[in-house]
This record gives structure tokens, sequence and C-alpha cells, in this order.
């Protein structure tokens, strides 16, 4: 179901890409050959040539992405025959450099537009739902590396160089990370610390994360037939000790419940305001049958709707600090801590739930079509990215690249992109046996 999930996206994902390509090439008169889905080597699963069409449409069976096979340009297919022919009217290299440009970038364009328009729609129909920091009065449980930059457990985050922060999301901790020093509430006082250079590469090394909401230990539902039912205990239920040792958060209790397996041990507990306490045996495992009640039930959730003309600006500022957040993750791909923790289809499969949840899967699509858009216009040949820079060259001295030239760099850049495939998808591998 995961890798379903990840086909359809990509899938969706690659023909939008293929099709910014495809209609600014057909606006500007340049003849299509090929609109593929998949790459094709040898034999395509399918392909229709539509009567009177100069383009071919398929399906390859390597599913790496897609391609558009412009007449009269240089690309992944290497197709020197026809570069060595007199160029035609209707060929790509016969076009100004400036629409040239415009049919390069247009991928890029395309995969931005695609996931301002998603999370618009999803700003739309669902709206925005999140717990403020400023609510979670018992604050947050952070990580051993996060606890080395001074953070305690039960600080509220507040602000990250002077910047408030609103709601822990992605945005935030990337804030934090990023930061000089970060303000937090411990105990009623604003507390300031100093972050070091290295924290972000050393969470990434971790692979711990960084914080989580602290929460008191609440029950919401008791499994039937497990030491908790016998014992009595019901839903909404507040643990709050353990043979008389009082514990403030849920994290407090998973080590001590271990602890005791089949031994005898005295909860207490409120019901309804209440103290009470009762006789409770963990099982074998060190578990005793409850499900917790998560922190969205605990704290107050702040919800915002859009109508629809509001959802534009709400999806365009989200798309905007996506990429933007995702540009200035890419620095750490070049430490050590970074290159150890690329990964490849596995990796990106894993992102998917085993069941279908439509919101999540068109949000996780969007981050995906960001990721395509920043990716593509890296200035690596091959991509869209490399031809972009030297169509710029040509804009801006006027001179016009080789065709010698344009195709040594295509190969650099396509034996570059086999390299980082490999080398991604074998990380996974590597992950996957350890």
């Amino acid at each position: 179901m995961q890798l379903l999930q990840l086909m359809l996206a990509l899938s969706f994902l690659v023909i939008i890409h293929e099709f910014g390509h495809f209609i600014t090439a057909k606006i500007f008169g340049v003849r299509v050959e090929k609109f593929y889905l998949f790459f094709n080597p040898w034999f395509s699963i399918f392909k229709f040539k539509p009567k009177g069409s100069d383009t071919e449409y398929g399906i390859g069976w390597l599913p790496f992405g897609g391609y558009v096979k412009l007449a009269g340009m240089i690309d992944e297919s290497l197709d020197t025959e026809q570069m060595a022919k007199p160029p035609q009217p209707w060929e790509f290299r016969s076009k100004p450099a400036w629409q040239r440009l415009i049919i390069m970038s247009a991928g890029v364009f395309m995969n931005f537009i695609a996931a301002i328009v998603i999370y618009a729609m999803i700003m739309f129909t669902q709206g925005e739902q999140y717990v403020k920091l400023s609510d979670a009065t018992m604050g947050m449980e952070f990580s051993e590396v996060a606890k080395d930059q001074g953070f305690q457990d039960g600080d509220i985050l507040l602000a990250a160089d002077g910047e408030t922060l609103e709601a822990f999301d992605e945005e935030s901790v990337r804030k934090i990370l990023n930061a000089s020093n970060v303000t937090v509430l411990r105990n009623g006082e604003r507390k300031q610390l100093v972050m070091t250079r290295t924290f972000m590469e050393d969470l990434i090394s971790s692979k711990e994360g960084f914080a989580s909401f602290r929460i008191p230990f609440v029950v919401k539902e008791v499994m039937t037939s497990t030491p908790a039912e016998k014992a009595g205990l019901m839903a909404k239920d507040s643990i709050i000790s353990i043979n008389d040792t009082v514990y403030s958060a849920w994290s407090d209790f998973p080590a001590v419940i271990k602890a005791h397996k089949n031994m005898p041990m005295q909860v207490g507990f409120y019901r309804n305001g209440t103290l009470m306490s009762a006789e409770l045996t963990p099982d074998s495992a060190g578990k005793i049958g409850v499900y917790v009640t998560p922190y969205t039930e605990i704290y107050k959730v702040t919800e915002k709707r859009y109508t629809f003309w509001q959802s534009f600006p709400a999806g365009i500022k989200k798309g905007v600090s996506t990429f933007a957040g995702y540009g200035s993750d890419f620095k750490m791909v070049f430490t050590k801590a970074g290159a150890e923790n690329i990964g490849g289809f596995g990796t990106i499969t894993k992102l998917f739930p085993d069941e279908i949840n439509w919101v999540y899967f068109w949000y996780l699509t969007a981050y995906l079509s960001v990721i395509l858009a920043f990716m593509n216009i890296l200035p690596i040949p091959a991509l869209d990215g490399g031809h972009i820079i030297f169509l710029l060259y040509e804009i801006i001295t006027r001179k016009k690249l080789s065709q010698e030239f344009m195709i040594k760099m295509q190969k650099i850049g396509l034996l570059l992109l086999i390299f980082l495939l490999l080398y991604a998808n074998g990380m996974d591998i590597v992950r996957a046996l350890h």
C-alpha cells in the first residue's frame, strides 16, 4: 500500500512536470517527439501516436521519472544523429534563447504551482489544526542531543532568534535548529539558550529527533483481558504514581512499569477529581494494556479556517516556506551526518502510511512536488537547472555553447545522476541490513 501511494504520487508529479515542458514547447512551435511517464530503454509497456500528431505518448518500464523528447535538443536520449542534421525551424535549438529558457523552466514552475494548489485546497477543505506551544502547559520533552544544548523537559518553546514560535511544526523546528539562541519558559521564568553551530548535524547523527509534547498519563481506552482491566482502571483515569512515587508525565511511566513486569504494584490515579489507588501487575512484556490519550485531546487545539480565496495566499505561503526550508536543509547533504542519512525510494516509501489517508496523501504529494522542483533546478547537467544555467550564460554573453560541449556535459550529468541514484538507494539497503 505504501509503494502504491508512492507510485501514484510520483506518476502525478512527473506528468505535471513534463506537461510544463510539453505545453510551453507547443506554444513556441517546438515539435515534441515523445511524452513518456517513466523511462523506456529498449521497450515500452504502452505507447500510442494519435493520427496526425508528431508526438508519441507512452509508459516506460523503468519507474524513475519520465521525459519529454523535444526535437533538436540535447537531452538524456543523446540523439547525436538528429543533432548532426541541419537545424529545422520547428526544433528546440532553432528557437530564441529566451523561449528555450521558458521551456526548460516550465517543469519546475509546474511542480511548484502544483504544490501551491494542493496546499491551498487542503487549507480550504480541511483548514489548519494545531496546538499552540503556549497552550501546552507541561511544555516539551527533549532528546539527549537537545538537552546537551541546554533544553530541559518541561520547557515551553517561546522564540528563536527573537521570532515568536506558535506551533510545533517543521517550520518552527527548522527555525530552532538554525537559530543562535532560543527563548524558553522554565518554571515561570524566561530563559535564553545559546545554540551551537553543530546542533542540526548532531541531531541528524543521533537519529533521536528534537522534541515532543509533554503530557500527563491519561487513559484513553482500556484493552480487554489486560492487567489494567483486571485492576479496574477506566477511560479518563489520570495516573499519577506507582508505589507512592509521583511521576509528572506519561514518558516517566513506561520504564517503571516494565521494571515491575509480573510484579504487583500500587497505582495511584485521579478519577473525576477523586484520588484512588489499585493494585496492578504488568504482564511478562511489561505492559498494562491501555491506550494513552494523545496531546491533541489533552491541550486546546487551535483551528484556522480559510475561504476559497483565502486559501491561495495561505497555499503560496506554505509552498514558499517549504521550498525555502528544504533549500536550507539541503546544505546538510554536504556533511558526514547528512550524507549518511540520504535515502532513496525506500526512504520515501516509508513516508506514506500503511493505509490510505487522502488528506495526508495529498499533503505529502505537495511536499514531494516541492522537493522535485528544488532538485530539478540544481545546476547539474542533465537536470533542468543545468540547461537553465547554460541558457542564462547564452543570454548574458550572447554566445551559444557548442553541441560538442553540451553533449559532453549531458554525459557527465547523467553519470552523476546515476551515481547519486545508486548511492541513495544503496544507503537504503545498508540501513535495511542493519
